[in-house]
Order: structure tokens, then sequence, then C-alpha cells
């Protein structure tokens, strides 16, 4: 399974649509906030659903702040990351991600791309697509029965 990471959109949903474009084939997008509309336009222009939680930035959404999901075997804990205090370190969101027995966890929040392994857990932040960024990126993950892989991509915005 490939699924495209995206998160930070904060509007800029042209430019998550050339991450869609380079990052294909594709079997599932998620966002993972900052960018409710975004995900919801990227839906309905992609045809497929995004899978996506809400960010500090999506006022009034209506989408869960955490989701826990299991692809080949795999879970995989998505989260915006603002309610673990993720730009002051990882320390909450790996416990987190122990308590729920994730074998990946993703979030964004920092705008800093990252893909680093605590305590056997794969943590992957895609970084942002926002317009303002220095540096736009988006992940790709694998997944297999055997494991999760990621990968960070640049793109010019």
């Amino acid at each position: 399974m490939r699924i495209l990471v995206i998160s930070d959109t904060h509007g800029n949903y042209p430019l998550a649509l050339r991450a869609w474009d380079l990052a294909e084939p594709l079997d599932a997008v998620i966002h993972l906030g900052d960018g409710g509309d975004d995900a919801e336009l990227l839906s309905r222009i992609m045809g497929t659903e995004v899978i996506r939680v809400a960010g500090n930035c999506d006022h009034g959404s209506t989408e869960p702040r955490e989701l826990l999901r299991e692809y080949e075997g795999n879970r995989l804990l998505l989260v915006h990351g603002d309610r673990y205090g993720v730009k002051s370190g990882l320390a909450r969101l790996e416990q987190r991600g122990i308590d729920v027995r994730a074998d990946c966890v993703l979030f964004g929040h920092t705008h800093h791309a990252t893909i680093v392994t605590l305590s056997g857990i794969l943590f992957v932040n895609p970084g942002t697509l926002m317009c303002s960024s220095q540096q736009a990126t988006f992940a790709v993950l694998e997944i297999t029965p055997a494991g999760v892989t990621a990968t960070l991509h640049d793109i010019t915005p």
C-alpha cells in the first residue's frame, strides 16, 4: 500500500494536488490537519477519500483530533500534534504511540519534516505545503505486512 501524507497546507491546495501528481500511484491520502478545507477539496477533485484529522487552525471542524488506523497489519496513529506539545519534543506523543501499540505515528504542526524511530515506533512528520514556507515537503508511506517505511520529498512551491 502506498499513501501520500500531507499536513499544514493552510489553504495551498494547488501544491497538495502537485504532491499527489508527484507521488502517484497512490492507494490513499492522509491529511494531518491545518487545512481541513483543502482536504475536503482534494477529496472532491481526486474522487477519493482523504483520511484526515483536525488541526489547531481547523476552527469548527467536525473531524476527529486523533485516529487509529490499521493497514496490512500495521497500526498507524494519526494526530496533528499540537495537543501533544510536539513543538517542544516528542516525549508525550511517543508515550501515546506506546499506549495504543502503534507501529507508526503520523503528525504535523511543527512544519518541519522528519522521520525518526523512537521506542521501536516510526514517527513521520511530512512538513508543510504552506505558501510562505521556505521548504515545502510531503511524505510517502509504503506499507506491507513486513512493516512501514517512509520517504520525504521536497516540492518547489
